[in-house]
């Protein structure tokens, strides 16, 4: 029984959307209404055995859909400060970007279910991929907002100037500059990584903090929406704890981030994250600056690693790390692809990342 009560604090069941609409609930709705479903109900995707050659994404292509709608908000940003010569206030920016950071996540779960609908999810020859619990809308929706509210409300109140708009930011930005921000990006992943596998190994194998991670867990075969499926004290910990300890160890290194060196460092974050959780059977790994010396290290993340962290993880896991396999290298938690391995990757077949 004791067992039994560890495994299922939630029920995983999803048939709402079977239901009468009258049935659902505002958060249901509310997840038809922006088309957030991450498969099509009713609609099966298709079928590949794990032999099967599979596609690969590129590199290219996830770092313009990220630049692109980073861009976005700086430039309606600028726009505004240019057009109406005000400042936008930290409650103005805090705004505009939290508007931005959570319309770039749903565009990247809708694109990526447009995805897997031609090339498939991993493990999909045994297994459905999970659809949204009957009783965790209401979680998704409310972890959705609040990830995107804590880490720009965080990032605003430690480097936000309201006297310095995008524009001004960028055009005083020196050889040296440059340098320095290319290697906050580059090292930003990696840094988070280390404080981000430091708590989740742990919320893993120290059971008093198993209980805040267990929620996570509960999904075998995850889509792009459930890394918002967390109990509220593991996000807290992810969207204030990770970021700001992050923020503090390059500023301790001599590498300080501004407020639109973070936001562009949050956004490849998130895309990282929803990424990691799709499912989709393509290979592809993270994108960084740095993605080639990671891959000659065999430290590159793909998205079968934190696959096969839920599929196959539970009290005792792998794979810990979400960025990168730098850490997961280093302590020994690494185990072998099944589907993304070298020889079975086509790279004559590549994959775009749609802008739109």
């Amino acid at each position: 029984m004791g067992w039994a009560a560890d495994r299922n604090p939630h029920s995983m069941t999803s048939d709402w959307h079977q239901k009468d609409r009258s049935t659902w609930n505002a958060y249901q709705r509310f997840i038809d209404y922006i088309n957030i479903h991450p498969v099509y109900p009713g609609k099966p995707l298709p079928k590949y055995a794990k032999t099967d050659k599979m596609p690969y994404m590129t590199q290219l292509s996830q770092h313009l859909f990220i630049l692109v709608g980073a861009a976005i908000p700086m430039l309606l940003h600028q726009a505004w400060v240019t057009l109406t010569g005000n400042d936008l206030n930290k409650w103005a920016a805090f705004l505009l970007y939290n508007a931005a950071y959570t319309a770039a996540a749903i565009r990247e779960v809708r694109l990526l279910r447009r995805l897997t609908y031609k090339y498939g999810c991993l493990d999909g020859d045994v297994a459905d991929r999970d659809g949204i619990p009957n009783t965790a809308a209401g979680r998704m929706i409310g972890s959705m907002h609040k990830t995107a509210a804590f880490r720009l409300a965080l990032a605003i109140l430690i480097t936000y100037n309201p006297r310095l708009p995008p524009l001004p930011a960028i055009q005083d930005v020196t050889a040296w500059a440059a340098l320095a921000f290319l290697a906050k990006l580059s090292l930003y992943g990696v840094i988070l990584d280390f404080w981000f596998y430091t708590y989740h190994r742990a919320c893993h194998e120290v059971p008093a903090l198993w209980k805040y991670h267990r929620t996570h867990h509960l999904t075998k075969h995850p889509t792009a929406v459930f890394s918002a499926f967390a109990d509220d004290e593991q996000e807290l910990i992810e969207m204030l704890l990770v970021p700001f300890l992050t923020f503090a160890t390059l500023w301790a290194i001599g590498l300080p981030l501004g407020f639109y060196s973070w936001w562009l460092c949050l956004e490849y974050v998130t895309f990282a994250e929803v990424l990691g959780h799709s499912g989709i059977r393509v290979h592809t790994v993270v994108p960084s600056p740095i993605t080639w010396l990671l891959a000659l290290c065999d430290a590159e993340l793909a998205v079968e690693d934190h696959d096969l962290h839920h599929r196959r993880g539970w009290r005792k896991s792998f794979n810990y790390g979400k960025q990168t396999r730098v850490w997961d290298r280093l302590f020994g938690s690494c185990i072998e692809r099944l589907e993304a391995r070298a020889q079975n990757i086509d790279y004559g077949d590549a994959v775009w990342m749609p802008l739109f």
